[in-house]
């Protein structure tokens, strides 16, 4: 990109030298032809090598056949202005490609570096490469699981937000599977290995994310089509033109039509002038700076659109699938209900089970803390025992006091109430007596159900929840938000399997299916779907570097005023082609008719362009 600009911008010095000075004959020429060769030296190439590859009729080959008409009848300013249109406009839509660009630099993060392998009794850290399945390995507090196994000793919270993108950590014991990928919060984990390295879960996702962007076809844009048609139709014009009047003039018959006699240099110059008025540089120029100006718009919206094919795939939307934390929902855990039993009240709930919380890490436990609002008096209690995957047992006030989930209860044999709620629950016994339970959920964000019912409003057919979270709480979630499907428990991989799925199974190729995500879990998907919109704020940098378009806000409602943005940029757009469709064909019917002087050519073409970049920008009003 660098070395383009500096090109094109040393092309440009030389060919202003050129308008500004009077020079020789040759020497003009000399210089005009050198600005030439270095603003469209590449674009007369691309034409050459791809008229040997059987591939004539493209927009490479009838600029570079209008130009050297230009230059044929001596319009060298021409010849050059027409291709400087024509790179500007390149340039301007690879920059849109550079931006769209993956990075996933943040994703190595989650590639481990080493695991500690069990030999003869002893630990040796060695490349997660080299562990065979059935190896033992162990994995200490802090550290990342770096292979799939089975827990054969010890107990731990794991954090599980690098896989699914749920922030409450999951307790883990001796039996259970662990994932690659998750990180011991706190005890030492013996465990066997059940996957090789290159089959583990972290392995998948990565694999996932830098072979993804080679599935998604690239849109083909609308300037390459129309060419295929319209550059064999004015180049097979030119050549009517140029020896048609010829012939038909020595036929005797019909001479007589003829006011004088045709020179064949005459026609020539008539049909050079034909191929300058035919060149497409309107449309080259006002279609990608139509949609720059929607991009510009989008930016001013809060909405970051990586390249125009993904704001003009937007006027296609069909299916959007939403992840569910920190995109519908806020990531943000808080006591949201206190449910009181046995004469207990909210206030005793909420100060005993924050009591007993007050030296825990857990998410969970920080929530509580913060809703009770009040310094904690630590001398109140007097005993305190935490339960890996449990709960706690304390002493508070005099009180024995348990606090914690079913199991813990189970195990101490206190009947208490079955909840079916959207969160998680911790359930409080003071002195053996039930006092209650205390909901903690993740809150939906306040334009989510707005979103999706603005989002129908505007044509899309379908829209789908993904999340790694139980199916008690996507189903709450899925309801109240009045989403089509939900699918629950789904680790990084199932979710590009259902997304690829829905891709395969799309009854009309045109129908393009979103995904909407924010972790670094959400990545592949982003990547996989047609269009990844990750959310901006609370998004990893995985996720914002996937997506093709970026919500600064974290708003799920402002993909509606994306969509609005998209068509308004659309009409434009469309504008601009039939304006220029409609001039160019007027004046090639004039030059065809050898009426049109290199004026009007000259109008045709870059007249028409630049009232198409002055319409261009009202997209961004």
């Amino acid at each position: 990109m660098k070395k383009e600009t500096v090109t094109l911008t040393l092309g440009v010095f030389i060919y202003a030298v050129a308008l500004l000075f009077r020079l020789p004959f040759w020497e003009e020429v000399l210089i005009f032809l050198l600005s030439y060769i270095l603003i469209a030296g590449d674009i007369v190439w691309k034409a050459v090598r791809n008229l040997f590859r059987g591939e004539v009729f493209d927009e490479n080959f009838l600029l570079t056949v209008a130009t050297a008409g230009a230059f044929a009848i001596k319009e060298f300013p021409e010849a050059v202005a027409v291709m400087l249109f024509f790179k500007v406009g390149e340039l301007f839509q690879e920059m849109a490609l550079n931006r769209s660009r993956r990075s996933i630099k943040s994703l190595i993060e989650m590639r481990p570096d080493y695991a500690n392998l069990k030999i003869d009794g002893e630990t040796e850290k060695v490349n997660p490469a080299e562990v065979s399945v059935g190896d033992v390995i162990i994995v200490k507090p802090g550290e990342r699981v770096p292979l799939d196994g089975i827990i054969l000793d010890g107990s731990s919270m794991v954090d599980i937000s690098a896989l699914t993108g749920e922030s409450v950590p999951r307790s883990v014991k001796k039996g259970d599977d662990i994932l690659s990928g998750m990180i011991n919060k706190s005890g030492l984990l013996s465990v066997q290995v059940t996957k090789r390295f290159s089959e583990s879960t972290v392995s998948k996702i990565l694999d996932l994310v830098e072979n993804a962007a080679s599935e998604k076809a690239p849109t083909e844009q609308f300037i390459t089509r129309f060419a295929r048609y319209y550059t064999p139709a004015v180049v097979f014009g030119a050549f009517v033109l140029a020896t048609v009047p010829v012939i038909l003039y020595n036929i005797p018959a019909l001479t007589p039509m003829f006011p004088h006699e045709p020179t064949f240099s005459e026609w020539v110059y008539k049909a050079l002038i034909f191929l300058v008025i035919a060149c497409p540089c309107a449309l080259v120029i006002s279609i990608p700076l139509g949609f720059f100006g929607g991009i510009g718009a989008a930016s001013r919206a809060g909405i970051l659109v990586k390249g125009s094919n993904y704001l003009e795939g937007l006027n296609n939307l069909h299916t959007v699938i939403w992840d569910k934390t920190g995109t519908l929902t806020k990531g943000v855990f808080r006591v949201t209900r206190i449910i009181t039993k046995n004469n207990f009240s909210e206030d005793e709930v909420l100060k005993f089970a924050a009591l007993a919380e007050s030296h825990s890490s857990h998410p969970v436990a920080q929530s509580v803390r913060e809703f009770f609002g009040e310094k904690i008096d630590e001398s109140k209690i007097e005993g305190y025992e935490e339960i890996s995957g449990y709960g706690i047992k304390a002493r508070i006030e005099g009180h024995y006091v348990l606090l914690g989930n079913d199991k813990l209860l189970h195990s101490e044999n206190i009947e208490h109430d079955t909840c079916d709620v959207d969160g998680t629950v911790v359930h409080l016994v003071i002195d053996h007596k039930y006092a209650g339970y205390i909901v903690i959920s993740d809150e939906i964000k306040e334009d989510a159900a707005a979103a999706i019912h603005n989002l129908r409003k505007l044509g899309v057919k379908r829209q789908v929840m993904l999340t790694g979270d139980t199916r008690e709480v996507a189903e709450a979630v899925s309801k109240r938000l009045g989403l089509d499907e939900y699918f629950a428990e789904l680790l990084p991989h199932k979710k590009v399997e259902m997304v690829e799925e829905m891709i395969k199974n799309k009854a009309n190729s045109d129908d393009l299916i979103a995904f909407v995500g924010e972790g670094i879990n959400d990545a592949p998907a982003l990547m996989r779907s047609d269009i990844g919109i990750a959310m901006g704020a609370l998004g990893s940098d995985a996720a914002i570097e996937a997506a093709d378009i970026v919500l600064m806000s974290d708003e799920p409602s402002r993909i509606c005023e994306a969509i609005r943005i998209a068509r308004r940029t659309r009409g434009i757009v469309w504008q601009n082609i039939s304006f220029a469709l409609g001039v160019k064909g007027l004046f090639l019917t004039i030059g065809a008719l050898g009426m049109a002087t290199m004026w009007e050519a000259v109008f045709a073409d870059v007249g028409v362009a630049l009232l198409a970049i002055l319409n261009s920008t009202r997209v961004l009003k």
